[in-house]
């Protein structure tokens, strides 16, 4: 049953736009079994473009073996899928608005399919590269829409709860992907890794013709092509340089050459967006605080997450002793607690309040990351970060969902691609700024923890263990007597440098929360969602 009514009524938490130049068309369906389906299309789709950002993590070894790549093109391969989604996201969910949001999905999924099919045939790193590349171009095409789709078809009532749905998808696709790339590397080979991306944007693009509607901006005003460029080069700057800096140093030249024309970019969008009549993203929306402090909060909660995954895969490799599958497993119940909570946030936020919430949330979080800082160890193994990681799925998952939904229910209905992608652009950007921070404060304290352990090694077998817990083990296979000296070592520096990275990660909590508590959005309720609508995906 549909419904041609407009998706957002009056609020004063919508930032207007001018209404003489746009007439959204859209298709609001009230019937749950319309909105199971969309649900459906939508986080099969969102899975594949997350599980794709960390799969290749887990097969790092084996693309250097088959491909003959460095470290360095292995790296390039990793990065450059989230380098071009990041970049991508903004002008491309504006494009979503304007010309279609179900075309720009379809061309997304077709070319992240095909793109993905080249990199698992791909017989040189150049050809790889390539292919992640373009895989990364389909995925931006896909991720905004995903959430697009649904805020402009949902009814208030149900909106919320399908949005929880997606931010749950969002959250734990990652360690979904992690799982099943493991499972792939151990069982099969790296170039099976894409069988499940394939796999999904085929159920996708089959139930996006059938269900899906579409919604469109009816624009009169032209399209800001300036913004959209200046805002790839800023955000892909941004993270490439983000990226880059671990690896290569921060004065490598690239790594200087992309966050140098990152900021600059930046800088000029914002005088740009703030002289257009018709800006690709309106500047003075900000000054909306669920807006603010939405985007703000899922960038810092996203940075520690990405960072703890950085951190805790080769916790449960090398210092636990478990396999790469059995590792990627020992996430899952992180992924179990956060995805029910994000779909039971809704229903917080609609009796406490999203600010409530939100506060709420971001508090447990970092009791979570405190619970690992203090329980980690090498002797507890892995049950002594499970309680931190239990902690940590209840806090995002409480989060997620009201701070995603502060920042699509800010822009109006016309704008949802670009709330959408805002929305994903914080996530994307977040994660980059984590793994480069709390990756380099682990490097620094690993290296400070080994350091004084072997004295007395000879100065070559010392220096090249203090390089990380994968080059002490290299180094412990030809040290005879002294390897186990140097593995003891080495995995007690390890976990050294995670808590150091956890406590950061605290502080980073803390951010957020003053945030929240002295900007965050309006004291007011969440719409409640509709208590006989269940569009549970379970079943999917």
């Amino acid at each position: 049953m549909c419904d041609e009514t407009p998706r957002h009524p009056p609020s004063e938490n919508t930032v207007n736009h001018p209404t003489e130049t746009t007439e959204p068309s859209s298709t609001v369906l009230t019937d749950p079994k319309d909105q199971r389906n969309i649900l459906i299309a939508m986080c099969t789709a969102l899975i594949a473009v997350i599980a794709s950002v960390s799969g290749l993590n887990v097969a790092q070894q084996d693309l250097a073996i088959d491909l003959g790549a460095s470290q360095s093109a292995v790296l390039w391969i990793i990065n450059a899928y989230t380098i071009a989604l990041a970049a991508l996201l903004l002008p491309i969910g504006a494009i979503g608005d304007r010309w279609g949001r179900k075309p720009v999905l379809l061309t997304g999924l077709a070319v992240f399919g095909l793109a993905s099919l080249g990199a698992a045939l791909a017989p040189t790193v150049g050809l790889m590269i390539a292919a992640r590349v373009a895989a990364g171009v389909g995925a931006a095409m896909i991720m905004p829409v995903t959430l697009s789709v649904i805020t402009s078809s949902f009814p208030p009532e149900d909106r919320a709860r399908a949005i929880g749905i997606w931010a749950g998808f969002a959250g734990s696709g990652g360690i979904l992907g992690l799982w099943v790339s493991a499972f792939m590397v151990d069982v099969v080979t790296w170039r099976w890794l894409f069988v499940l991306p394939i796999g999904l944007v085929i159920v996708s693009a089959i139930a996006s013709v059938m269900f899906v509607p579409n919604s469109v901006e009816h624009a009169t005003h032209r399209f800001d092509i300036g913004g959209s460029l200046l805002s790839a080069l800023a955000i892909g700057g941004i993270v490439l340089g983000i990226h880059e800096g671990p690896e290569r140093g921060w004065t490598d030249p690239i790594t200087l050459a992309g966050t140098i024309v990152g900021v600059v970019a930046l800088v000029a969008f914002v005088m740009w967006e703030r002289r257009q009549a018709n800006p690709l993203l309106d500047m003075s929306a900000f000054r909306d605080r669920g807006l603010s402090s939405g985007s703000a909060t899922l960038l810092i909660v996203f940075a520690v997450m990405f960072g703890i995954f950085l951190v805790l895969f080769p916790y449960l490799q090398a210092v636990v002793g478990w396999s790469a599958l059995r590792a990627a497993a020992g996430l899952l119940p992180m992924a179990a607690v956060m995805m029910p909570m994000s779909t039971l946030a809704p229903r917080v936020a609609a009796r406490f309040g999203s600010r409530a919430t939100m506060i709420t949330g971001v508090a447990i979080f970092g009791i979570g990351m405190m619970t690992l800082a203090l329980r980690a160890s090498v002797e507890g193994g892995y049950m002594s970060v499970l309680p931190g990681l239990m902690i940590l799925g209840f806090g995002m998952g409480l989060t997620m969902t009201p701070a995603t939904e502060a920042i699509t229910a800010t822009l109006p209905q016309e704008k949802q691609g670009v709330a959408s992608a805002l929305n994903d652009t914080s996530r994307e950007v977040g994660g980059a700024l984590g793994v480069a921070l709390l990756g380099s404060i682990l490097s620094s304290g690993y290296r400070s923890a080994i350091e004084p352990a072997l004295e007395g090694l000879p100065p070559e077998l010392a220096e090249h263990a203090s390089e990380g817990i994968g080059s002490a083990y290299a180094v412990a296979a030809e040290a005879g007597d002294a390897a186990p000296q140097i593995i003891d070592a080495a995995q007690h520096a390890f976990v050294e440098g995670w808590v150091s990275s956890m406590w950061i990660g605290v502080a980073l909590a803390g951010v957020a929360l003053a945030v929240l508590v002295f900007r965050g959005p309006g004291t007011g309720k969440a719409v409640a969602p509709a208590a006989d609508r269940e569009f549970e995906i379970a079943s999917a």
